[in-house]
């Protein structure tokens, strides 16, 4: 086995110029498959975690509007929730009727179209919300009169910045004045939020006189399985009223998702086999030629006592030398082009294993299909006219 692998290196080494443009057509073929599979991919990485931004595994539920008497979800609404199984996270909140004010001075009526609403702690990670200026609240400052605010509502209150280690301003909610312990940054899944005044839970019942009834409960779950908790949603929150309770459809941007993630697995395949077609019918259009151009060498060999087989195991080592050579090549320009352009398009870099795997592994492949015919071609040749034709 050495001795042949031997054999076959000599060709390439006897034609170094040959060998090096020989393998640069393989490796542009192998570094074609992993550029047009791994640029697709961090192409569709990027947009899928934009289109997951959108909120592609949220879903909301509150109660139907216009109902006489008004629906009303119940207390263990959030409970009930959780129990269900591809649901990751659930929070919610419950208006709570009041009005806020700058101060005192403020006109009873003037709640500056803001909503004063109860919150549980765990709503920041839900809606993938984050703290702009500030802290969230926490289960000590939850039971206090204090209070986030919404980054609309921050506006219109005049209280856009928290000094850290400064005093705290305060709102009056319900002629209580409640302190500002935190802003959050605007919410683009939650535009009712930005313009609301958050208490904690339990500081909402004990000072605005909250009856702890949520009226609307977020929740995320596994994507693949969203439609599935979204039918058995109503029934799980109120199973004795479900028709009271209203549910959202799943995010327009899941759909858009789902079919980028199809069209690109699609486009990935075909781009694949086009490369790997063209770098085989290179591999071989170069061993044929190689034959031709070393009849003599193949009649010596004959005359000197080589036998077909050898013949043939010295042109088929040549050609997968040849091809791995030049696999291992592409699949490093391929990474280095790959993780190039990635960067510069600031996207996550994805590249599909499969495609590094058959850098190496298809090019040894193709070489070996692509020298066969040439091979057996080289073997049949007869001494006599082989050391003739040169």
């Amino acid at each position: 086995m050495i001795d042949l692998l031997a054999l076959g290196v000599v060709g390439l080494r006897t034609r170094p110029v040959r060998a090096v443009l020989s393998g640069l057509g393989i490796a542009i073929g192998i570094a074609t498959m992993i550029v047009v599979t791994g640029i697709p991919a961090s192409s569709q990485a990027a947009l899928v975690r934009e289109l997951s931004a959108l909120g592609t595994d949220t879903l909301q539920a509150m109660p139907v509007p216009d109902q006489n008497p008004p629906a009303r979800l119940p207390e263990s609404a959030v409970a009930m929730v959780q129990r269900i199984g591809p649901v990751r996270a659930v929070s919610a909140i419950g208006n709570t009727h009041t009005l806020v004010r700058r101060n005192d001075r403020t006109d009873r009526s003037n709640g500056n179209g803001l909503t004063v609403l109860a919150t549980r702690l765990d709503l920041l990670p839900v809606l993938d919300a984050r703290i702009a200026s500030g802290q969230w609240l926490n289960p000590a400052t939850a039971e206090f009169p204090t209070v986030v605010l919404g980054s609309v509502a921050a506006t219109r209150l005049g209280i856009t910045t928290l000094v850290p280690g400064g005093s705290a301003p305060q709102v009056m909610i319900a002629d209580r004045w409640f302190t500002v312990v935190g802003v959050l940054a605007p919410i683009p899944l939650s535009p009712d939020i930005d313009r609301s005044v958050l208490v904690g839970w339990e500081a909402a019942r004990a000072e605005l006189r909250f009856d702890g009834r949520p009226t609307v409960v977020y929740l995320r779950a596994e994507e693949s399985q969203l439609e599935t908790v979204r039918s058995v949603l109503a029934e799980s929150i109120n199973p004795e009223r479900p028709g009271q309770v209203l549910v959202t459809r799943p995010s327009d941007a899941l759909a858009a998702k789902r079919a980028t993630e199809s069209s690109f697995s699609v486009l990935f395949l075909a781009l694949a086999a086009v490369a790997l077609v063209i770098g085989g019918i290179g591999v071989a259009n170069t061993m044929v030629v190689s034959v031709l151009e070393r009849r003599s060498e193949i009649g010596l060999r004959r005359a000197l006592g080589a036998t077909r087989g050898q013949i043939r195991g010295q042109f088929l080592t040549e050609s997968i030398v040849l091809s791995a050579a030049g696999g291992l090549a592409g699949t490093v320009l391929g990474l280095i082009a790959t993780i190039g352009y990635a960067r510069w398009q600031d996207w996550p870099l994805v590249v599909p294993a499969e495609s590094a795997a058959l850098g190496v592994g298809g090019a040894v492949v193709i070489g070996v299909l692509a020298g066969v015919y040439p091979c057996v071609r080289a073997a049949r040749l007869p001494p006599a006219q082989a050391l003739t034709s040169a």
